[in-house]
């Protein structure tokens, strides 16, 4: 007689359990479409303000890349800016090494930022040419 009283539980269970794998995968995809999967890759060219390794639990390169020209914000006019982290330690430290000379770089861009992969969406990974910074020197003090 116990049997006809888990009938009607049963299809409701079953009902739970696919809801449960399918909600896992729209899960999993949703976690990998936004955090894993590459949405653009390209090249910034520039020069190098700085790549400094920062963070408070997980330590991560970031650099900044100052583009020729202007834009336009709101009435203000501003230097184009290219915020990135850089994974590879090598990359990272030749950057370093070379702060105020032009670079183009190759980055790939992710919908999200992991704290272990840096702060920025933008994660270069690897220097396709590097060359003389800008004939502009500051001026000296005497």
């Amino acid at each position: 007689m116990n049997t006809n009283v888990d009938q009607p539980k049963r299809p409701f269970r079953k009902f739970l359990r696919w809801f449960g794998v399918i909600a896992l995968l729209v899960l999993l995809f949703t976690i990998y479409f936004r955090y894993f999967w590459v949405f653009g890759e390209g090249a910034k060219a520039g020069e190098l303000n700085y790549v400094v390794y920062k963070g408070v639990l997980f330590k991560t390169y970031e650099g900044r890349l100052i583009q020729s020209g202007l834009r336009g914000q709101s009435g203000s006019m501003q230097s184009n800016e290219f915020i990135f982290s850089v994974e590879n330690e090598k990359v990272a430290r030749d950057l370093m090494a070379n702060s105020g000379r032009v670079f183009n770089l190759h980055y790939l861009e992710y919908k999200g930022a992991l704290p272990w992969r840096g702060m920025s969406v933008f994660v270069v990974d690897s220097i396709i040419s590097m060359s003389e910074g800008s004939s502009t020197s500051p001026p000296t003090l005497h």
